[in-house]
């Protein structure tokens, strides 16, 4: 006689019904239900790496130290443009003596500067090479929390890792390594780690929604990406003319939905706002009594739905140019006349 033990490890279970026959085993429709969820998630997420795999790059940085000893560093990057522009983060490439960037195929071109911009701690390098793989940048305006977000770059210089996650909330504000604020920023729980600065955090069809700029440390799941609509914005501007000509006001805002009965109260034709968080000592927006909790919604004739939009709308043209601001100050509908100045290219 065989031991239980072995009979069952020593060949496949039979089922038989009440006739002798053999019976198939009984389903579980949830556990076939998670696996098919299991095989789309995982789908998704191998389709949006390999539609934007290509083009990520690792770029290795070289800095003059002090006493003239060489520094070390590295970050990631992704070409924007198949002529060989490539977007990463303002700490990773700015100020560097020299930079490389390492392509998926294992080349190593060298690279230089066309300008970064502290304020949204994002840069272009530009390298000599055509015909790129490029990835195309989402509408960040779209995203929703909750939603696929992957990340993928160079942590530890560990090339192409990937992580994913989700969005865990959007419009954050938060202050960079060097005490800059960065308005409107991703918040993710894909994994981030150092190396992964500059890096694409994309969605389920491969766009990228933002890029990968910080986390918090010791906390974890707590990473930070700028907003693909920035990116594009800051990009433009630095291939076009080197920096960022920006007008400022002086405050940090964040988006805010506006209530039902706010809506209801003003006759609104929106249900967004910029809710002035801070305003800065000595600013335009002082001189013109802006206050914390002000929430913004006009600027002049356009619609503002968020703080997108009020960097949108703060162009180098609007420099020494007064513009109206509508705002909503608790029970109050006002009209606030600022005149806006440029920010140095070094403001934080």
């Amino acid at each position: 006689m065989v031991p239980l033990d072995r009979a069952l490890t020593s060949r496949p279970w039979v089922v038989l019904d009440s006739s002798g026959a053999t019976a198939t085993p009984a389903q579980d429709p949830a556990r076939d239900a998670d696996a098919q969820l299991l095989d789309a998630y995982s789908r998704s997420v191998s389709t949006a790496v390999a539609r934007v795999r290509p083009a990520v790059m690792h770029v290795r940085v070289e800095r003059e130290g002090r006493r003239g000893r060489r520094q070390d560093g590295s970050g990631s990057g992704f070409a924007i443009t198949p002529d060989g522009y490539v977007l990463t983060n303002s700490h990773v490439a700015g100020g560097a003596a020299k930079l490389e960037v390492t392509l998926p195929d294992g080349h190593v071109l060298g690279a230089e500067l066309v300008g970064d911009d502290p304020d949204s701690d994002l840069a272009v390098v530009k390298i000599g090479a055509d015909g790129l793989a490029y990835a195309q940048l989402a509408d960040s305006s779209r995203v929703q929390v909750g939603q696929i977000a992957i990340a993928i770059g160079s942590p530890y210089g560990f090339q192409h890792t990937v992580t994913a996650g989700i969005v865990s909330a959007l419009g954050r504000s938060m202050r960079g390594a060097t005490g800059r604020l960065l308005d409107n920023v991703i918040q993710t729980d894909a994994a981030l780690n150092p190396g992964n600065s500059g890096g694409p955090l994309v969605d389920s069809n491969g766009a990228v929604i933002g890029v990968n700029t910080a986390v918090i440390l010791p906390a974890q799941g707590i990473c930070f990406a700028i907003a693909s609509n920035t990116a594009e914005r800051v990009a433009i501007a630095l291939i076009r003319d080197g920096r960022v000509r920006r007008a400022y006001l002086g405050v940090s805002a964040q988006d805010i939905q506006l209530p039902r009965r706010v809506v209801r109260h003003f006759d609104l034709t929106q249900e967004t706002g910029a809710r002035v968080e801070a305003v800065e000592p000595e600013s335009p927006a002082a001189a013109a009594g802006l206050q914390a909790g002000d929430i913004i919604i006009d600027f002049d004739d356009a619609r503002v739905a968020g703080v997108d939009d009020l960097q949108r709308l703060l162009t180098d043209g609007r420099i020494g140019d007064g513009v109206v601001l509508t705002v909503l100050r608790r029970v109050q509908r006002l009209s606030v006349r600022v005149t806006p100045k440029e920010t140095s290219p070094r403001k934080t």
